[in-house]
């Protein structure tokens, strides 16, 4: 009489299956490669003017390149206190998220309100010299992204309160951190070009 010996069969070990990223994040990507255009079109104009236009900047032009320098570093940080947001969200803190999201609002405004006191004070204009058209249009147009980006913020803090967030939260936390971080890298290009090329 035979007698079936049974062999265990070693566990296969699990394969990891990444998600595939949500559709939100991937539309706000194609969305901000768009932006990027924009923007290119942007430097390739101040680029040509600048090629064109001997002194550069024109003379009677006042920058603080240092108090710019200052709040561009100020804008920059705000890219990792975003990032930071997004990995709390990620692990289900929501209360530390919403500090952090918070953190970066509050990081944001005070950019802006630079912005609007460089504006203010800027004795270059708009219709004094290609430069000053350029510097309010870079900037202006850069500022209303910022904005935006802020606005953003606020619906999402509206969005997370209460104690469990809904299926679709994360998605939109990655989708306003790769706008917040594309908006901070354009902003170090514009500061190179406007603040620091002479």
């Amino acid at each position: 009489m035979s007698q079936a010996i049974s062999v265990e069969q070693p566990a296969k070990p699990r394969r990891v299956v990444h998600d595939r990223p949500p559709m939100l994040a991937v539309g706000v990507m194609i969305w901000l490669g768009s932006e990027l255009m924009f923007f290119s079109g942007l430097f390739a104009a101040f680029f040509t003017i600048r090629a064109n236009d001997h002194p550069w900047p024109p003379v009677g032009t006042h920058l603080d390149t240092i108090q710019a320098g200052i709040f561009t570093a100020i804008l920059v940080s705000s890219s990792f206190t975003m990032q930071k947001a997004v990995f709390c969200e990620e692990r289900y803190n929501r209360r530390s998220a919403r500090i952090w999201v918070g953190a970066t609002l509050a990081l944001g405004f005070m950019f802006l309100g630079n912005q609007a006191y460089e504006w203010a004070t800027q004795l270059t204009r708009p219709g004094t010299n290609a430069y000053g058209s350029l510097f309010f249009i870079m900037t202006g147009l850069h500022g209303l992204h910022v904005f935006l980006g802020l606005v953003a913020m606020v619906f999402l803090l509206g969005r997370m309160k209460g104690p469990a967030g809904d299926p679709g939260e994360l998605s939109v936390f990655q989708g306003i951190s790769y706008y917040w971080h594309f908006v901070d890298i354009v902003w170090v290009g514009l500061y190179s070009c406007l603040f620091l090329l002479k």
